[in-house]
């Protein structure tokens, strides 16, 4: 009695086997997938032995593509903007403070704030002196965007005309890697230190100056070990970076997804430019009837004087060709001869299609639209316009809050301790915890970036105020999502109704919502 033989697929592994498993996991259709088989590994195992390539590979298309530069440039744009303020939560129920109380010292939190982070002369929040608050969180979403991560050291600088001591020095990720080029172990990774947990404990810094005139890598050769924290818990190092699984050591940079089309597309681009050259020329090849034997034979006479005299003669009978007139004269050819004009073909071939589409996955891989990437809004429509908006509104609100909105909230935490250490600003009285007993209630606080862009402001007005007014939100949120402090607008408008009553003007007449309800019954009823 024979066995019987299982039923194989085209990829001669037995069918049963096959369609037992997730498709995706199998061998595929038509055996597709059996030759796919990537290791499985953790995100560092996958990501620091190319960290330090795909880095490199980033930063060299953001210079030199116009796609990857704007890409970044929209990143800094809509998560921070131009102005990253503060909006002070501290959590004064849970501390004892009253209301009033804990407003007033909310205000003059603000106020301060305010004063030392957005010093456009002194700087001083920055140790290098060059940088806002402002311009510090710009500056972070750019090198995330770039390279995955940021890092910055809290120095302590006593300096004339600060208020403060707290300075913060940026770190590029570069700079950050294991002492003399080590490989890596349990006990550090990429250049950072951790305990058993996986919790940071210190950062290796490579200390150095450029060479000059762009020789070396402006890195040095010696490194710092910089410990993550104070004995008391004051932070020594700001990493931001959002990890992606457990035990991951540094961070995945933008662009890895789609570093190989961005390197690709300026080839794209320049050789359809080429061709397009190319095309605008001409061609011509004059053909004649000469036999081959009279044509290797003044060809191949050894003393040339043959075919010298050959074309002596075509010459002396082109000379006088015809003279239409104008400075145009017509060729004369020799009886048999015949004249072609060869050009090229298409230039294009479909390199806009491609383009588009290579556009595309870019714009995926950044979570960009493609028509913002590009800068190309011709085939949108409003409804398109909208979606595109709103799906783009919510992703850099996510990175709003976990990368400048986390470094700042550190940022904040070490100024207010600085502040109420030199005693410029005392707690509110009636707090039943001190500041290091509850420093997460104490220095709770969020950003403000910029606001949501508006295609048609007339209907998201309509939008906000009817969600006011029917309790599904606040002005605190709606000026908010406008890039806007709620209090800094109530202030102004007290002043401004003030200032006109003072100055004989009638008070603004703000449209209420049943005129937006009769606009749209009109608009509806045409």
């Amino acid at each position: 009695m024979t066995e019987s033989q299982p039923i194989v697929g085209l990829d001669g592994l037995p069918l049963r086997g096959s369609m037992s498993s997730y498709q995706g996991a199998g061998v595929g259709h038509g055996g597709q997938l059996a030759r796919w088989s990537p290791g499985v590994k953790t995100a560092d195992a996958a990501l620091l032995p190319d960290l330090k390539m795909g880095n490199a590979r980033s930063e060299d298309v953001v210079r030199n593509n116009a796609f990857a530069a704007n890409g970044v440039q929209l990143h800094v744009d809509n998560i921070v903007g131009d102005h990253f303020r503060l909006s002070y939560k501290p959590r004064w129920e849970s501390l004892g403070v009253r209301e009033e109380e804990a407003r007033a010292f909310i205000r003059d939190v603000e106020q301060i704030w305010l004063e030392v982070a957005e010093d456009p002369v002194g700087c001083y929040l920055d140790a290098e002196r060059k940088r806002t608050f402002t311009m510090m969180m710009r500056e972070t979403v750019s090198v995330h965007t770039r390279l995955g991560e940021d890092f910055a050291v809290a120095e302590w600088l006593d300096r004339p005309g600060s208020l403060i001591s707290t300075a913060i020095k940026s770190v590029s990720p570069k700079r950050v890697s294991n002492p003399s080029g080590g490989f890596d172990s349990e006990i550090i990774r990429a250049g950072i230190e951790h305990d058993e947990h996986g919790a940071a404990l210190a950062y290796h810094i490579r200390q150095g100056v450029s060479a000059g005139y762009g020789l070396g890598d402006g890195m040095g050769r010696t490194w710092k070990r910089v410990s993550r924290e104070t004995v008391w818990g004051r932070a020594k190092v700001i990493h931001t970076f959002e990890p992606m699984e457990d035990g991951q050591t540094r961070g995945a940079n933008q662009f890895l997804s789609v570093l190989e089309q961005l390197q690709i597309l300026p080839k794209l681009h320049h050789t359809t430019l080429q061709k397009a050259v190319v095309n605008a020329m001409y061609a011509v090849a004059l053909e004649s009837d000469l036999g081959p034997e009279a044509g290797m034979a003044l060809l191949g006479a050894d003393s040339g004087v043959e075919l010298q005299g050959y074309m002596q003669k075509i010459a002396a009978f082109r000379g006088g060709g015809l003279n239409i007139g104008g400075g145009v004269k017509a060729l004369q050819m020799m009886p048999n001869e015949r004249l072609n004009l060869l050009t090229s073909g298409n230039a294009d071939n479909g390199y806009t299609d491609l383009e588009d589409g290579v556009l595309g996955w870019i714009a995926a891989g950044l979570n960009l639209s493609k028509e913002g990437l590009s800068k190309n809004w011709k085939q949108m429509s409003f409804s398109t316009a909208r979606a595109s908006m709103l799906a783009e509104f919510c992703y850099f609100m996510g990175r709003r809050k976990i990368i400048p909105s986390r470094k700042g909230q550190v940022i904040f935490r070490l100024v207010l301790e600085d502040l109420l250490h030199s005693g410029v600003l005392k707690l509110p009285k009636g707090a039943n915890r001190d500041f290091y007993q509850a420093i997460a209630a104490w220095c709770n606080c969020e950003f403000i970036g910029s606001g949501r862009m508006a295609i048609d402001g007339l209907k998201d007005v309509k939008e906000a105020i009817l969600r006011i007014e029917y309790g599904l939100s606040t002005y605190e949120k709606e000026l908010a999502q406008m890039g806007l402090d709620y209090q800094e607008v109530f202030k102004q408008q007290v002043r401004e109704q003030e200032e006109r009553k003072q100055a004989g003007l009638p008070r603004p007449a703000w449209m209420q919502i049943d005129n937006f309800a009769q606009d749209d019954q009109q608009a509806a009823e045409a």
